[in-house]
């Protein structure tokens, strides 16, 4: 079945694979942040995320390769963005409720578009705006952020939406130039980086094995999800991937429920139905237009072959 794919299509169904990777580590942290600072939860995460690119790792490619880079000032900036947002929203679902993290964090798509207009000049479709913005009315209608006081957990959130979208339309950039090696170690080394500087400057506690075995289930579905994510961006434009953020809301609905105790009311299912649509509707749009070109192309291609004049549609016989 995934053969007959288009690879925008796969790169889309990756993004949606990854996003719910994501989204079970964020719920992972969001339970660890009660006992690990956000520093320990960023190193060991980090360091465990290294496992799935142990298996997945191009024969052709060499660890050593990792600072091999064509274009080193986007990967730096990759990096850097990454660990950004990553540094940015363990804070965000440790101080905050994760729905009013997950609000602040699906500006990504949007932030996503502009900037694949803006700086990869692609084309985005009216109808794929209108999607869009229906999808970000529909994540309003599950979250329903009102006018409060913004603690800082709310300010970290919107940095980690500015800093993802920057790295994943710098990764698109890069993706089809740059080494798997390069695009999955560095910013981990940069990350690594970060979080032990944290370390030495708020302390370090070492972790139970509970905890640990918590710390190496989020590292490896982070490593996962990223690597799905790099094959989604490799496969199809931004601009595509950008709306797949939103299934998120699903997953962030049913572990607020499931080990938050945060039950959706009928509002927030209304709501839940309008992202979910709109989200289908994105992905099969180019698949029916496709589809509508390719047999359109094919009547044309019968008339012509019928035709032994040459000449297409109704008139007078030039004999």
């Amino acid at each position: 079945m995934l053969r007959a794919l288009t690879p925008a299509s796969l790169g889309v169904l990756c993004a949606l694979v990854a996003y719910a990777v994501y989204s079970t580590a964020d719920a992972l942290i969001k339970g660890l942040g009660a006992d690990l600072s956000v520093f320990e939860i960023g190193f060991f995460t980090t360091l465990f995320s290294i496992i799935p690119a142990l298996f997945t790792k191009p024969k052709a490619e060499r660890w050593r390769d990792t600072f091999k880079l064509s274009r080193p000032w986007l990967m730096l900036l990759i990096a850097v963005a990454r660990t950004a947002s990553a540094m940015l929203i363990t804070y965000s679902f440790v101080t905050i409720p994760l729905a009013e993290a997950y609000c602040l964090v699906f500006l990504i798509p949007v932030l996503t578009i502009i900037l694949s207009v803006l700086v990869l000049h692609e084309r985005v479709s009216i109808d794929r705006w209108a999607l869009v913005i229906i999808s970000f009315l529909g994540v309003l209608l599950v979250v329903r952020p009102g006018f409060r006081e913004l603690e800082l957990g709310h300010l970290t959130a919107f940095g980690c939406a500015i800093s993802a979208a920057i790295s994943v339309t710098a990764m698109r950039l890069v993706s089809s130039h740059e080494r798997r090696v390069s695009l999955f170690a560095l910013p981990g080394l940069v990350t690594l980086v970060a979080n032990v500087v944290g370390l030495a400057i708020v302390g370090f506690a070492w972790p139970n094995w509970l905890l640990l075995g918590g710390l190496l289930v989020c590292g490896v579905l982070g490593g996962v999800g990223y690597l799905l994510q790099i094959a989604a961006v490799t496969l199809a434009p931004a601009s595509r991937i950008a709306p797949m953020q939103y299934s998120q809301v699903i997953w962030a609905l049913l572990f607020g429920a499931l080990f938050f105790a945060e039950v959706p009311d009928a509002l927030g299912l209304a709501g839940l139905g309008v992202v979910v649509a709109a989200g289908l509707a994105n992905v099969f749009s180019d698949g029916a237009r496709a589809r509508i070109a390719g047999r359109w192309a094919e009547y044309r291609g019968r008339r012509e072959r019928t035709d032994p004049t040459g000449l297409n549609g109704s008139g007078p016989d030039p004999v």
